[in-house]
């Protein structure tokens, strides 16, 4: 497949080189870990530096097994006279891979970059093998605008659509976005391997039963506050025999495989986060949308456009969560160094009673950070007597910050 460059990952792999850390990316099936380190490798390559290169995909590195022939490898591969980087994918597959990196890394002999699969390896396990030797960045799939970089199509209302309907996976550029049932098959086959894989196989899960309609409950109510016990007790009367303990077991592991995230609620007034009813978001649209099995249902749109705010201010480097203030609720607190910004969302601002609820609840707020609602109305962006600022969600997708 065609790689195109994906900038602001790549960019910001460069920039942590050189500090003496191993760099782990990290991220749900699909998204395109492997892609990247693959232009990282074109990019240091044509900078004139010797890039160590292991896919152990590849059946050319199946000899590098263990760390002696991990060790050897990179040891015969190093230069005396350019700057040295090593590449891992799927670093999983070595053994006791970890005492190699150890021993590169004391005797600051290259920069280090790797990947491994959810199924066998988590950033949790990484702190165990490489603590306080590495930093880890998430892949997300794509943003919209690399959606439109991808599909090389313009932004429009429709395209936003088909971003909303179908999702970031990389892979979608092959397929075409016209392929609607081929597309449904594979993603359905991306969200089966990661549930089969990275879940049931890893966790040796038997409640299959459970599972499946946890995932499910989740994928219906994004952007709802969940509750275990609420969960437990919902699923009972489905007739799947479950305990609160269980389904927050169960969440924790979607959360570990990167299909959901878990967004805490914060306390604005008391300046302080809540330890129960957090928020949930998928890692990529389209999978949650074959989940439901929908095509945009009208009670789905502003689900998903809450889901893509989410992403895209996570995308931006944002830390997100949810606001309570007294009785009311703000969609979105983002923190950044020392900048916040709130942030309502709703799908069109069709009446009264919606414009005052969206504008009214960031009045309510009595401090001077940003304040956004964002829609798919076609006003692309006005700011009200209160200063806060209405934005169109396809403009607010392609800005870089806020």
């Amino acid at each position: 497949m065609e790689l195109i460059e994906r900038k602001s990952y790549t960019d910001r792999i460069l920039h942590s080189l050189g500090k003496g850390l191993i760099i782990a990316l990290t991220g749900q099936r699909r998204v395109g870990k492997s892609s990247i380190l693959k232009l990282l490798r074109n990019t240091l390559t044509q900078n004139n530096n010797n890039v160590i290169y292991i896919n152990k995909d590849k059946d050319e590195f199946h000899s590098i097994n263990d760390n002696k022939s991990f060790s050897k490898y990179v040891a015969q591969h190093l230069s005396n006279d350019k700057n040295n980087y090593l590449l891992v994918d799927e670093i999983q597959n070595i053994e006791s891979f970890e005492l190699t990196l150890r021993s590169l890394q004391a005797d600051n002999e290259c920069d280090i970059v790797i990947t491994g699969s959810n199924s066998k390896i988590l950033s949790s396990e990484l702190s165990t093998y490489l603590a306080g030797r590495f930093v880890e960045i998430h892949i997300q799939s794509l943003s919209y605008n690399e959606f439109l970089s991808f599909q090389n199509i313009e932004d429009s209302q429709e395209s936003i659509i088909s971003y909303l309907d179908l999702g970031g996976l990389p892979q979608l550029r092959t397929i075409g976005l016209n392929d609607i049932d081929f597309i449904d098959d594979y993603l359905q086959d991306v969200c089966n391997t990661v549930v089969l894989k990275d879940i049931i196989e890893r966790y040796k899960i038997r409640n299959i039963t459970l599972l499946n309609n946890l995932i499910e409950f989740i994928s219906d109510n994004i952007g709802k506050p969940i509750s275990a016990t609420n969960i437990a007790r919902y699923l009972k009367s489905q007739r799947i025999d479950t305990t609160a303990y269980g389904v927050l077991n169960y969440i924790n592991y979607l959360c570990s495989s990167f299909i959901i995230n878990r967004v805490k609620r914060y306390d604005i007034h008391g300046k302080r986060l809540f330890e129960s009813n957090e928020k949930y978001y998928f890692e990529d649209l389209g999978i949650r949308n074959s989940i439901m099995k929908s095509h945009h249902h009208v009670g789905d749109i502003e689900k998903l456009i809450e889901n893509a705010i989410y992403l895209h201010l996570r995308n931006m480097g944002y830390v997100v969560y949810v606001g309570q203030l007294r009785n009311t609720e703000i969609d979105f607190i983002a923190q950044k160094r020392n900048r916040t910004i709130y942030i309502q969302a709703t799908y069109l601002l069709a009446s009264q009673e919606t414009i005052e609820r969206e504008f009214g609840n960031l009045k309510l707020i009595k401090d001077n950070h940003p304040k956004y609602v964002v829609s798919l109305d076609n006003l692309f962006e006005q700011t009200n007597d209160n200063g806060i600022i209405h934005i169109n969600l396809r403009k607010f997708l392609q800005l870089s910050d806020l």
